[in-house]
């Protein structure tokens, strides 16, 4: 199938939100993502296909040659170890922020700039460490797969690093945003060896999508 662009999308709230860029392009799934159990989904294009998985598992599967494409939030990249792949379009879609919290009473008395030694429970214990090492602030680092917030309020931690979109699971549970470390939105990312060998065909798939995405900013305006 060397042809044939196989495009990864994680699930949940990125693939919902690609399905319209990609629908922009003239491209459609030829089954409903949300109702079929298939991994692999065929489009309405024939030489374009889906693979459906993990956030944390599209950068591998790209740089491995498993996809051609990837979209994947800034977030799993910034995290990702790997190499193989190029960032080629910010798609502008499930956008957020990565952020440091901390509880509010904290908060009232804390100072960032007094920060020397931080214990903090997050998922991007890559980023998280990158981030702090370059402010010369040390870390001990929890890494936790979920619920974040839960840490800070049963000692497990000082603060968290996470990602924060409306604030309200932070506020719910009396944390504050302390520092921001990035913007997040999803990105497409494409493997190295298939940018040479399938050239004209992803890049008219990213002036496209780039086309896609302008469209939608405008609308939205």
């Amino acid at each position: 199938m060397t042809d044939t662009l196989t495009i990864a999308v994680s699930k949940g709230r990125i693939l919902k939100e690609t399905l319209p860029l990609l629908a922009a392009t003239g491209i459609t799934p030829a089954e409903d993502p949300n109702e079929s159990r298939k991994l692999i989904l065929p489009t309405n294009q024939s030489n374009v296909r889906l693979v459906v998985i993990r956030a944390t598992d599209v950068p591998t599967y790209v740089q491995f040659g498993a996809a051609d494409l990837g979209v994947v939030g800034k977030d799993v990249l910034m995290e990702f170890e790997g190499r193989g792949l190029y960032e080629l379009l910010d798609l502008k879609i499930s956008r957020c922020r990565m952020m440091v919290a901390e509880p509010r009473a904290l908060a009232e008395q804390d100072d960032p700039e007094d920060w020397r030694h931080l214990r903090i429970a997050t998922k991007y214990v890559n980023t998280t460490r990158r981030h702090f090492a370059a402010k010369g602030i040390q870390t001990e680092i929890i890494k936790l797969y979920g619920s974040m917030e839960l840490a800070p309020l049963v000692g497990l931690a000082d603060r968290i690093v996470d990602l924060v979109d409306t604030g309200n699971t932070l506020r719910a549970n009396g944390l504050v945003e302390i520092e921001q470390i990035a913007d997040i939105s999803s990105r497409l990312v494409a493997n190295k060896a298939a940018m040479r060998m399938k050239y004209d065909a992803i890049r008219a798939m990213v002036e496209q999508l780039r086309g896609a995405v302008k469209g939608s900013a405008e609308r939205a305006a």
